[in-house]
């Protein structure tokens, strides 16, 4: 066991420098992708053709509700399993390759580099005045309507992006890497892609896609939680262009705001920390959904801040890896 936690500690910080450094190449196939398809392929067999027009509604949602659950579990067997078997037949032909597979996959969990890259296209497409290159590069990378933003509503997007996905992409699945390596990761992922897949508040996903979004609601809870201590601090680390004390402001005032249980808590932090106000109404497949404000409107939101929320992420990140690895030197000594 003491062996395995040294390899372990190997293998989590070389993955995250390599997350860092190279990022998600698009010429190589992501085993997130292979997730996808395997929820998209589950999907097809349990749904099939659909319920029947004789069956009585309640009935009908309750099926789908039973698809749903057994789609979770075919997701979560089958990725487990095959992350298992990987790990098991590196570590015992070699240590050395174990490590070696377990960075690789460390890597390929986090999403540090791939989010900042993503998000500062948007960026570098406001700097230049190119609005309708931003609309279409911040439309990667959320789920509302983005054709009929402004700048400033580009900006709010993929500075929220950024924010919340510091926990659900980077913080979240650092901590289960850290506790129960690739295993924990990829189990997290899993559960993650499935509720960005049928965890919709709508008519073909509403009882389908519940039991997703419920464990996902379960799994991030503490996770978003941390995430938000951790990005005070960074707050408070960060320079002058970030207010700690109005992260915590702000965390304390506004984290329930947010329609999810744990996206408002990191957005809320961000908010406070840059003095801005974000969240407020948004479109969705052509229907505006109303939502509060986050924060406060200290001053108007510009595209800066898309790069200030990256360095906030970074350093978050940062402190979650040296906590991690401290925390497994403190089991070690």
């Amino acid at each position: 066991m003491r062996h395995y936690i040294n390899y372990h500690m190997i293998a989590f910080f070389m993955g995250f420098l390599l997350d860092l450094v190279i990022g998600d190449p698009y010429c190589f196939p992501h085993p997130i992708r292979l997730i996808g398809k395997l929820i998209t392929g589950s999907e097809k067999i349990l749904r099939g053709t659909g319920g029947g027009g004789k069956d009585k509604r309640e009935d009908n949602n309750g099926k789908r509700f039973r698809q749903g659950i057994g789609l979770v579990f075919i997701v979560i067997i089958s990725v487990v399993a095959v992350v298992l078997f990987l790990l098991f037949i590196a570590y015992r032909l070699h240590p050395i390759l174990g490590v070696v597979v377990e960075c690789i996959m460390t890597y390929q969990i986090l999403a540090v580099k791939c989010l900042k890259a993503e998000s500062m296209k948007v960026y570098h497409y406001l700097k230049n005045g190119n609005l309708e290159q931003a609309r279409k590069a911040v439309s990667m990378i959320v789920g509302r309507d983005t054709e009929h933003l402004d700048e400033e509503g580009v900006a709010k997007a993929a500075i929220e992006t950024v924010a919340e996905n510091t926990s659900d992409g980077v913080i979240a699945p650092m901590l289960y890497l850290a506790v129960g390596g690739p295993i924990f990761g990829f189990l997290y992922k899993a559960i993650n892609t499935m509720d960005s897949m049928i965890g919709y508040k709508n008519e073909k996903y509403l009882y389908f896609g519940r039991a997703a979004a419920k464990l996902d609601d379960f799994v991030n809870f503490l996770p978003a939680r941390i995430s938000a201590f951790l990005m005070i601090a960074a707050s408070f680390l960060a320079g002058s262009h970030f207010s700690g004390t109005g992260a915590w402001k702000i965390y304390n005032r506004d984290r329930n705001k947010h329609a999810s249980p744990n996206s408002g808590q990191t957005e809320a932090v961000c908010a406070g920390a840059l003095s801005i106000r974000l969240a407020g109404d948004a479109s969705y497949f052509g229907r505006t959904v109303k939502k509060p404000y986050i924060g406060e409107a200290v001053r108007e939101v510009e595209y800066e801040d898309i790069k200030r929320v990256n360095y906030l992420m970074y350093i978050t990140a940062w402190l979650c890896e040296v906590l991690c690895l401290m925390g497994m030197l403190l089991i070690l000594a």
